[in-house]
């Protein structure tokens, strides 16, 4: 139950907080329809991070498996970010539009890196202090 009440805690925590980041870019950017697109990715990331990390609670060593799929999602989607400016930059020079391509860009990508390191702190937070043997914040064997 316990695994349960955690993600499910951790996808309305990190979904907020990743809302919140792109209705920043948002005004920030001065965006409109296009990011229509931003806040059903965040949703989306949020669901696909919400299971990744649901499946990692029941591994043998928990805490080892949320800091790799932490670690893992954080990388890809910095990753991501990089394919996408290097995309924008491939384009011929009359074709680029970074007014319009950076905050979006830039809206899918924070979002979802702020979402999943809000999600990887709070998991590994809860997992953490369900740990046999773990005492006023130190781990004993």
């Amino acid at each position: 139950m316990r695994t349960f009440f955690t993600s499910f805690m951790a996808f309305f925590l990190s979904l907020l907080v990743g809302a919140i980041v792109a209705v920043g870019l948002a005004i920030n950017t001065d965006a409109h329809e296009e990011y229509i697109l931003v806040f059903f990715a965040c949703g989306l990331v949020t669901t696909v991070v919400t299971t990744l990390f649901f499946i990692a609670q029941f591994f043998p060593n928990p805490l080892k498996a949320i800091n790799w799929v932490g670690v893992g999602t954080f990388a890809l989607f910095v990753l991501i970010g990089f394919g996408l400016i290097g995309w924008t930059f491939s384009q011929p020079p009359e074709g680029r539009d970074w007014g319009g391509n950076l905050p979006i860009i830039a809206g899918l990508v924070l979002p979802s890196l702020v979402t999943i390191v809000v999600h990887w702190l709070f998991v590994r937070w809860r997992v953490m202090w369900g740990q046999p043997g773990f005492v006023r914040g130190e781990a004993r064997a």
